[in-house]
């Protein structure tokens, strides 16, 4: 009996070592591999560096361009709302999961189709609407084109470029749909800041 018990632990010992080599590390490193030959990028994490090689952010997370009291530099485009922490933190990645009639929503969305329009210096009518609503991540680095261009003049004003220049680079950075049929065009907005600091050297 006591024989049999010994053999049987000495099996399963040997079975959790040969697993945990096989599967913890085996195949953590085969993966590991795989992503690192395969979709280096994309493995580790789709970083974005400026010219001087640093690394400035991932091209899969937005970021705030404010100055220390909270407001928009006009020099850079802006960002959708971000209702993930203070702004775009990956730690408390979420929405505000308010339903369109949530008067607090109605609230927020109508303070911020003021405070662009006054920025901007257009029409609300003209705003869209990811200019004024969250992603379900508060994550999300893109915005619509023509949310983009609705920046250009501003954005070229402050940086004493032209407005074709600066439209030029917009337009350049569209991303079509992915497969042709999936999703909007959009813009990357840390992507475009990053070629609009290059563009002024």
């Amino acid at each position: 009996m006591r024989n049999t018990t010994l053999r049987t632990a000495g099996v399963a010992i040997r079975a959790m070592i040969i697993f945990t080599i096989v599967l913890g590390i085996g195949y953590t490193a085969l993966i590991t591999g795989i992503g690192q030959l395969a979709m280096p990028a994309q493995a580790n994490g789709s970083v974005v560096r400026n010219d001087s090689g640093e690394v400035v952010g991932s091209a899969l997370i937005g970021q705030l361009t404010a100055d220390a009291d909270g407001n928009p530099l006009p020099e850079y485009f802006q960002s959708r709302p971000s209702a993930a922490g203070d702004g775009y933190d990956g730690g408390a990645s979420s929405g505000s999961n308010w339903g369109p009639e949530n008067e607090d929503l109605i609230t927020a969305i109508k303070d911020r189709q003021a405070a662009i329009s006054d920025f901007e210096g257009v029409d609300v009518a003209d705003i869209p609407a990811d200019a004024v609503t969250a992603s379900g991540s508060g994550l999300d680095p893109h915005i619509s084109p023509a949310y983009a261009l609705l920046q250009v003049d501003r954005v070229a004003a402050a940086r004493d470029l032209s407005e074709d220049e600066v439209r030029q680079l917009v337009e350049s950075r569209i991303q079509s749909r992915d497969l042709g049929f999936l999703g909007e065009p959009r813009v990357n907005v840390v992507e475009l800041n990053l070629a609009l600091d290059a563009l002024q050297g």
